[in-house]
């Protein structure tokens, strides 16, 4: 089995792709010149923000309950997901009824991001799987409505006797505002313009 293929296999077994609309091909997207990053909101059962980086091939996903905050005195909670395809990145839509995280996605916000991560001495930059692995990954996003350093740090793992967790906090830099989060229900898609309830009902692009 592929790396990828190996990557993806909790999220396909999640998934009855003769239901749902979401992307079964990892081939279907491929690697650009920069990794890119994609923020969708999720209106299931419980309202969050799924953040997603592209590394080694795969998005690594988070829930950010909160969202991310451009203001850097607010840590947010993410709880990390299963790996997500590429072609994940383009999603939105409804998840059906009875189906695994069902209810409407929009693509709040899309873009490249670029590595941050370094070594104690501020100038070796350590791989961003490594870093990510070791349980702390600085990185700057070029989106449309995100930019600017970020970092995810890990502060509980399995092995504490609960559910992995992370921290995602801005940096504090001149991207940094204190707009903190819009609201979710209000927010609309990058791509399309659409809330989560125009998606909900019907609307396309």
């Amino acid at each position: 089995m592929a790396p990828q293929q190996a990557e993806l296999a909790e999220y396909r077994r999640r998934r009855d792709f003769s239901k749902t609309t979401e992307p079964e091909d990892a081939a279907a997207a491929e690697p650009g010149e920069r990794p890119s990053f994609v923020v969708q909101i999720h209106d299931a059962t419980a309202m969050h923000f799924d953040f997603r980086l592209e590394v080694d091939g795969v998005l690594k996903s988070w829930a950010v309950p909160k969202g991310p905050s451009t203001d850097p005195h607010d840590k947010r909670l993410a709880m990390p997901t299963e790996d997500h395809p590429l072609a994940y990145r383009e999603f939105e839509g409804v998840i059906a009824e009875g189906e695994y995280g069902a209810g409407a996605v929009i693509v709040w916000d899309e873009g490249t991001y670029r590595n941050l991560s370094t070594r104690r001495d501020g100038h070796t930059e350590i791989p961003f799987a490594q870093a990510l692995a070791d349980g702390h990954v600085s990185f700057w996003l070029d989106g449309h409505k995100l930019r600017g350093g970020w970092s995810l740090t890990r502060f509980r793992t399995d092995a504490d006797g609960g559910r992995e967790t992370w921290l995602l906090v801005k940096r504090s830099d001149e991207r940094a505002s204190g707009a903190g989060t819009p609201d979710p229900r209000r927010a609309r898609s990058v791509r399309t313009g659409h809330t989560l309830g125009q998606i909900a009902a019907g609307r396309t692009a």
